[in-house]
């Protein structure tokens, strides 16, 4: 099969929606008024502290009829 035909990767669009998606549960987590930059590498550190991220931005959708944290 020729590489013409064979699908394009699709690392960099799904890199952006993760990073869209982790900037979004950022911004919905409200318990520590920092910036994004400093809640991100908090997180990074702290396992507790991601799972309030985490939690904060699961919890805005009780229904499944939106997709969260989009």
């Amino acid at each position: 099969m020729s590489q013409a035909l064979l699908p394009k990767p699709l690392y960099p669009q799904n890199l952006a929606l993760l990073r869209r998606i982790a900037l979004n549960a950022l911004n919905l987590e409200q318990s520590l008024k920092r910036s994004n930059r400093q809640k991100s590498n908090r997180a990074a550190m702290d396992n507790n502290y991601m799972l309030t991220v985490l939690t904060a931005c699961l919890s805005q959708y009780d229904d499944t009829s939106q997709p969260p944290c989009q």
